[in-house]
């Protein structure tokens, strides 16, 4: 593949439409199992097909990644950042698609249904099992938990990069053309 400054523009618009469902979808977590009020089905009615995007954009995601030509690090990236910083991608990517399948087999396992919409109902993934919904649903939060972390470690990394190094790493996922 040839060399390239910038990410290809449909995986740039993914990963900045991404990034705010990702974001949303974290906060609407967190306030969905801490809310009692009449508020929890709404977040609920968001939190699933969000969810669902979220899996299918990543897989949509994954393949252009993988067909399209990526610009690499400026050589100024000592060799240990660079190793982070794949390790760091694809441990995201690793999230972006266990987060939504955990969540959908914990649906599974209580025996809810994940419906878009109402009429669309998506097919268990695993049998109803308490035993199993046991062990999802902390699984489930120490997922969103962690990727949260990542976030918040992949946003630090672009801002350093953005603002004290200026050396185009983050350029390359703007579309921002380097002075």
């Amino acid at each position: 593949m040839k060399q390239v400054a910038h990410f290809h523009p449909a995986l740039r618009f993914l990963h900045w439409l991404m990034a705010a469902a990702i974001v949303a979808m974290l906060f609407i977590g967190v306030a969905m199992v801490a809310t009692v009020s009449s508020l929890h089905a709404l977040l609920v009615s968001v939190h699933k097909p969000l969810g669902l995007m979220i899996l299918v954009l990543a897989a949509v995601r994954l393949w252009l990644r993988f067909y399209t030509a990526v610009p690499p690090l400026p050589a100024s990236v000592p060799a240990w950042q660079r190793g982070m910083a794949h390790l760091s991608h694809w441990a995201l990517y690793a999230m972006m698609f266990l987060q939504p399948l955990i969540g959908w087999a914990m649906q599974s396992a209580a025996g809810y249904p994940v419906s878009l919409g109402g009429s669309f109902v998506l097919p268990p993934i695993v049998p109803v099992n308490n035993d199993w919904y046991a062990v999802l649903r902390p699984l489930h939060s120490q997922v969103a938990l962690a990727l949260f972390i990542t976030v918040m470690l992949h946003l630090a990394a672009a801002l350093f990069h953005a603002l004290v190094l200026r050396d185009g790493v983050f350029d390359s996922m703007s579309g921002a053309r380097r002075r």
